[in-house]
């Protein structure tokens, strides 16, 4: 059944939200996914802080002819497919990164593009961020990189001490 003319300015209205409040988001293709995959792909994206919204093309364009993001707009009217956007409002990895991870579990999920922040990405690049290692693995790895030089001289510093304990153990006998 159609929607009326108040029903889709409020979906208007809710989509213009949430490409303001959005750190990042992917466009997705499902296709003829079953439902029962595409359930388990939104509680995925819910437990990341994330949104899946299936939206039409049109109702899409005003939104981002309001908010005068052009060049995602001239993107978005080349793309074919039944289009879900998946909007990521708490961290600018994990939208990319479930929807890469599904993709290669359910064929008839595809990648089409994605934003980050208000730049446009292709699809190779919102791959490239789906490949990037999560913020805690990044943070450990800083963490472990500032580490090292203090928990090597120290180290050596030990190496000395034990050393001329063991030469005056030695001595004494």
């Amino acid at each position: 059944m159609p929607k009326t003319k108040e029903q889709k300015q409020e979906i208007i209205k809710d989509l213009q939200d949430k490409v303001a409040k959005q750190k990042s988001s992917v466009f997705v293709d499902f296709g003829a996914s079953p439902a029962k995959k595409i359930f388990q792909f939104r509680d995925e994206l819910k437990q990341a802080g994330c949104l899946m919204q299936v939206v039409k093309k049109s109702l899409l364009e005003k939104v981002l002819e309001a908010a005068k993001e052009t060049e995602v707009l001239e993107k978005i009217k080349t793309m074919k497919g039944q289009m879900a956007i998946i909007f990521g409002f708490t961290d600018e990895v994990s939208p990319a990164k479930i929807s890469y991870e599904n993709s290669k579990k359910n064929d008839q999920i595809t990648i089409l593009a994605g934003t980050l922040g208000q730049e446009f990405l292709e699809q190779g690049r919102v791959m490239e961020l789906a490949k990037l290692p999560s913020k805690p693995e990044l943070m450990g790895k800083l963490l472990g990189s500032m580490q090292a030089p203090v928990s090597n001289f120290v180290y050596v510093l030990n190496g000395n001490i034990k050393g001329l304990i063991t030469i005056l153990s030695k001595i004494k006998q």
